[in-house]
């Protein structure tokens, strides 16, 4: 034993007659790692999260969407199953994410620039950028 110490070794564990006793949860708690840049790990993970560009459509493409959309209206009354590919934008940043959906069409709402799904989910008309399914193989086989 280090002859510093000696002097103390053997005395109690003093207890202030001021203050009350903090609990060991607390005492641990002053030990804790601190954040000296609030929101700073939240702003790193934001900027470092991926988005998608938006694919610009040429004339084609957008010719091709047309006449899938005109289709796809002209058919309503057999509510069709079809998949949509469209761009969902990013809140927080630049670009977004591309999502795909399949489900049955219950209206497009060409006022709004809707397509009004049975599920209740409304995708943009000018955010599709596919638009697939069983009731376009005959135009897919004209395209081959």
């Amino acid at each position: 034993m280090k002859k510093e110490y000696s002097d103390i070794i053997g005395l109690p564990h003093h207890v202030s007659e001021n203050r009350p006793h903090m609990a060991m949860l607390d005492r641990a708690a002053q030990f804790s790692p601190f954040a000296a840049l609030t929101g700073y790990d939240a702003a790193v993970k934001e900027t470092a999260r991926l988005t998608d560009q938006r694919i610009e459509l040429d004339d084609e493409m957008k010719q091709r969407l047309s006449e899938r959309l005109s289709l796809l209206q002209e058919n309503l009354a057999e509510t069709p199953v079809v998949k949509l590919t469209y761009f969902v934008p990013d809140a927080r940043k630049e670009g977004g994410a591309y999502r795909t959906v399949t489900s049955r069409v219950k209206r497009i709402d060409v006022f709004q620039r809707l397509v009004v799904l049975k599920d209740g989910a409304d995708i943009p008309i000018d955010e599709i950028v596919d638009v697939s399914g069983a009731m376009f193989r005959s135009l897919d086989d004209s395209y081959a």
